[in-house]
């Protein structure tokens, strides 16, 4: 078996891949790494990914020469508002070489750049599309923006021209109105967009309480970093935030996903700016309008009450007149009262104190009648109550010696003294016995 160098076998190689793959195709692939040497030559490697997309099944480097980058990269840009770079997908017209020393590529002869736009269209739909799933996409649409937005959280780039435009457009407004605005630090483009914005809007939920609202703001620079905003983790935060959030990102013929569920969405920083302050002039315009409705008012009552005025003091003399002969009659009514009233008075009380005479006479004598009945009526029974009548009808009352009545044979004792008195004097006796007087008891038939 023959033995060929490594030169040897490479340039077998070529050749076989000349006499092979002698034609042009066209190849799909993903832009891994894009890169311009200073040669003005650019270099790439094209990958293809699993269904998943989680890991390669094919990698291949692919070269565009100078003289076709310059004339292939500016009509790619300006078709699909991107650069060549990491994440695009591509659609090239390539042919395969095997260089002895550099090994296989691709030589890119042409760009298709509506495969391109129609990948960027059917991610941007796919996020919409899941954010409208999800039943978020309209979450900061239904916020409601304050009637006077003064506190504003701003979500840019510190050293960003477009940040600079902002505060100074609403720090010079025609108005005199006066805004407080944080700047939330973020990187606008390149790698770490979508982390650095959410961490500030992390940041602003944190303390949403001290914000009216939420402006991410990035002015102008190449239309290609824009497809940094056309994240759905960037888009679900925007989404889901607890203030009403204005986008003004890129140019006017730009859009992103945020512009589609962000509360309010304006062209340029500037125009972010002159929306606040354009809605700071209409609660200036309706306080104006306020304050001439409450003058008016005011005049309206002012005028009314002169008018008043006026007619009561025409009236005044009149009423006073009135009044004052309403008094006069009724001093008049009062000194004939007081005339006559005394009179009247005394007669009442005359009569009155005769009425009650009579009333006290008849009743002192009714009542006097009626003492005398009964006095005569306890006479009478206290007459019949006198022991002295008892005794001359032939009963008598016996006491022991120490004064107690006897009213049984239980009350003496043999050898006790008695006095018995009668009518006509007093008996003293011994007890000499006792004799108990023997009860009939009834029977029971």
């Amino acid at each position: 078996m023959e033995t060929l160098t490594l030169y040897q076998l490479n340039t077998l190689v070529r050749d076989v891949l000349q006499q092979t793959l002698g034609d042009e195709y066209w190849v799909e692939a993903e832009i891994a790494e894009a890169r311009v040497a200073q040669n003005g030559h650019c270099y790439l490697d094209l990958v293809q990914k699993d269904d998943a997309g989680n890991h390669f099944v094919a990698k291949a480097r692919a070269n565009l020469w100078a003289r076709n980058y310059q004339m292939l990269a500016p009509l790619f840009e300006r078709a699909t508002g991107e650069k060549l770079r990491a994440g695009l997908k591509v659609r090239v017209q390539v042919t395969v070489e095997f260089h002895e020393f550099y090994g296989y590529a691709l030589n890119i002869l042409d760009i298709d750049p509506t495969f391109t736009m129609g990948d960027l269209v059917r991610r941007r739909r796919e996020i919409l599309a899941q954010l409208e799933a999800d039943g978020i996409i309209h979450d900061n649409q239904a916020l409601q923006l304050p009637r006077l937005v003064k506190r504003i959280a701003v979500v840019s780039s510190a050293s960003a021209a477009g940040y600079g435009d902002f505060c100074n457009q609403l720090a010079h407004n025609d108005y005199g109105l006066y805004f407080e605005v944080r700047l939330f630090a973020a990187v606008m483009q390149g790698a770490n967009v979508e982390e650095s914005v959410l961490a500030a809007l992390t940041a602003i939920a944190a303390e949403a309480d001290r914000w009216d609202c939420i402006v991410i703001i990035r002015g102008g620079g190449a239309t290609s970093d824009l497809s940094d905003f056309d994240s759905y983790p960037l888009a679900a935060a925007v989404a889901q935030m607890p203030l009403p959030v204005i986008v003004g990102i890129g140019h006017e013929r730009d859009e992103t996903v945020l512009d589609a569920v962000a509360h309010t969405r304006v062209k340029t920083p500037t125009a972010a700016a002159a929306f606040l302050i354009d809605l700071g002039a209409q609660q200036l315009a309706a306080l104006d309008a306020l304050h001439r409705q409450l003058t008016l008012h005011a005049r309206h009552q002012l005028d009314h009450a002169r008018q008043r005025l006026t007619h009561l003091t025409t009236l005044l003399p009149h009423y006073f007149s009135s009044y004052h002969e309403r008094q006069l009659r009724r001093l008049a009514q009062l000194s004939l009262r007081l005339a006559t009233a005394p009179r009247q008075r005394l007669l009442t009380g005359r009569h009155r104190v005769e009425l009650l005479h009579s009333r006290f006479t008849q009743s002192a004598r009714l009542r006097l009648q009626k003492a005398t009945f009964k006095v005569q009526a306890y006479e009478q029974r206290l007459t019949a109550l006198d022991p002295t009548l008892l005794l001359r009808r032939g009963y008598s009352l016996t006491h022991t010696s120490d004064g107690r009545l006897v009213r049984s044979i239980n009350d003496v004792h043999p050898a006790d003294t008695l006095h018995t008195r009668v009518a006509d004097g007093t008996i003293t006796a011994a007890v000499v016995a006792i004799t108990k007087t023997k009860t009939k008891t009834k029977t029971k038939k």
